[in-house]
């Protein structure tokens, strides 16, 4: 993606016939963008983007609770991304690599990273042998007793018993991976073993991306097929545990009052932004290396099925393990779940330890985990490289180096990340980074749906696949989506809560800067407008805007036989606000025909 000249965002294409990789016969080195080598390629890449850690830790997370200047500010928004995004990764390899040591020692109390605290089930017992068999972890740190009406009246004492402990799985998360200092304000140094995993996983993610497309095309036939069929493993396992069926029927039963909760409409709407990743920028990326004539309204349909409803599948597998769980410690299920890092990291392994086979288990989860994440860092490197070499199309010669060096100067920046502080920087960067996510998609909205307007789209459209867009997805791209993205951004600051990890409550200069986060990405977006709008051409403010609405003369099809005979349309309908709007939905006679 690129401005144009005029300030009007456009998505540049090279005047060229696009080639497959396997019929050209180009050195490797050479100037020509690449394309995918068949459709399985692209395809499978959109779902290894799409399908990440938010269809599993975020989506049935959400169940439980409620029952121009753009392509720049995108492209920083996916810069800050990607600068901590391959720490979970890092996290999964540790993982990983613990997993094929038995006993688990996320289950045991004896390892040098333990305290006296830990405790290796989640009753515990009181001195008179009493057991207390609802006790549960709040905020990570301590064990509460709830329920304590249920004993006798000569144990009252119990009522105003503080039992303290934490659990093996939480210590072994926060103390022996993260060594966690005790805030923001302790950077602390960076724990050896976390800054190994660190380079291992820019390691593996250098070697896929190494020569583009051509080495992610054929990672993704792993990375993004392996989830699947590692969940499906889960599911089949999680069905025949006790308790797993009252788990699977709380998620799929709908709390019907919860659909008056404007909350609930809120945060599945940013949900979309976390599953289908719209407005991020990567998915026109790893698009733009189709052929022309890519079916990619027949994509874009099949890619939402598939993204939400491998969300739906996954919930079922989180929801069958904490039934089994909750059963298991005389718990409820809002009691066990927890979100975020905590239930993949926490949660899941303590599920994971207490099956048959447990270090089985635990490889399969975790080998999900890495694909999942794989995947989505393949798209955010990906399509950092290929801005860069698209403003700089003399350095494809040179790809091996520029991934090189890209990969370098992230890991650089992320080993803040390693640090003991580094969760309260992750969970910092990751709570404020979606603010700008919903405006940039309400701007490109506003650009495709009525300053180059939906008509000239449709007609692009029809160019590269014979049909265009129906009335119904119009209606949605004009009206429908950028009044809810409006609605999503508004709501959000009226119900703004500043961000917390546990008990630990992030200080005033903290929040100051998740905001300046947040909104750094929305900085170019004003700053080339004003630009654009000072250079172009006109004798009042009026003029100058709208010429700067205008594409630049490098707009046009990519392909060299569609470019020759192709002429904007002008569109001499647009001359009222309703005219436009009837084109817009309803299209010209031209359309039509």
């Amino acid at each position: 993606m690129k401005p144009n000249d005029t300030g009007t965002e456009v998505y540049e294409m090279e005047k060229c016939e696009n080639v497959s990789l396997t019929d050209s016969k180009k050195s490797v080195d050479s100037n020509e963008r690449e394309t995918w080598t068949n459709k399985a390629e692209s395809l499978l890449s959109l779902i290894g983007y799409c399908v990440g850690l938010g269809n599993i830790w975020r989506f049935p997370y959400l169940c439980m609770r409620n029952g121009g200047g753009i392509g720049a500010g995108v492209l920083l928004a996916l810069l800050i991304v990607s600068s901590y995004y391959t720490i979970i990764i890092a996290w999964t390899l540790y993982y990983l690599g613990y997993s094929f040591i038995s006993p688990l020692p996320w289950r045991t109390c004896d390892n040098k990273w333990n305290t006296a605290n830990c405790i290796t089930e989640r009753t515990t017992l009181t001195d008179n042998g009493t057991t207390l068999a609802h006790a549960h972890v709040v905020n990570y740190t301590e064990l509460y007793l709830t329920n304590v009406s249920s004993f006798p009246e000569s144990d009252n004492n119990v009522s105003a018993l503080h039992v303290k402990g934490i659990t093996s799985e939480e210590e072994f998360w926060q103390r022996g991976l993260l060594d966690i200092s005790p805030g923001l304000e302790g950077i602390g140094g960076i724990p050896w073993h976390l800054a190994v995993c660190y380079l291992a996983a820019w390691g593996i993610l250098f070697l896929c991306l190494v020569k583009g497309i051509r080495t992610s095309g054929k990672v993704v036939y792993v990375t993004a097929v392996l989830p699947y069929v590692l969940l499906t493993v889960l599911l089949i396992r999680a069905l025949f545990l006790p308790g797993a069926k009252e788990g699977i029927l709380y998620y799929i039963t709908p709390d019907l009052q919860r659909l008056g909760d404007l909350q609930v409409w809120l945060e599945a709407a940013i949900q979309v932004f976390y599953s289908l990743c719209p407005a991020w920028g990567p998915i026109i990326t790893l698009a733009s290396y189709n052929k022309f004539n890519n079916n990619c309204f027949r994509d874009s349909i099949l890619l939402t099925f598939i993204c939400e409803g491998t969300s739906i599948f996954g919930g079922f597998v989180v929801f069958g393990v904490i039934g089994y769980m909750a059963e298991k410690n005389g718990m409820t299920i809002p009691e066990v779940f927890t979100s975020g890092p905590g239930l993949v990291f926490m949660a899941y392994p303590e599920a994971l330890a207490q099956l048959p086979l447990p270090n089985l288990w635990a490889v399969l989860f975790f080998l999900m985990l890495l694909s999942v994440g794989l995947d989505t860092q393949f798209s955010h490197m990906e399509t950092i490289v290929t801005a860069l070499l698209d403003q700089f199309p003399s350095l494809r010669r040179r790809r091996t180096v520029i991934h090189a060096l890209v990969c370098v100067i992230w890991l650089s920046f992320g080993l803040i990340l390693c640090s003991q502080g580094g969760m309260y920087v992750f969970q910092l960067m990751d709570w404020y980074i979606g603010l700008s996510i919903p405006i940039f998609g309400f701007i490109e909205l506003l650009i495709v749906g009525w300053i180059y307007g939906t008509e000239r789209f449709s007609r692009d459209v029809t160019m590269m696949i014979g049909y265009g867009i129906p009335v119904v997805m119009r209606i949605a791209i004009v009206f429908v989506a950028p009044v809810a993205l409006l609605f999503v951004f508004v709501f959000a600051f009226g119900t703004y809560e500043a961000p917390s990890y546990g008990s630990y409550k992030y200080p005033a200069y903290a929040t100051a800067i998740g905001v300046v986060i947040g909104l750094v990405p929305l900085v170019p977006v004003v700053a080339i407008a004003i630009v654009a709008i000072r250079r172009s051409p006109g004798s009042t403010i009026t003029q100058r805007i709208k010429n700067a609405c205008k594409p630049s003369h490098h707009w046009g099809p990519a392909s060299a036989k569609h470019a020759q005979s192709y002429e904007y349309p002008q569109l001499k309908e647009y001359t009222t606000l309703w005219s436009r709007v009837k084109v817009n939905v309803l299209g010209t006679e031209y359309n039509k025909a």
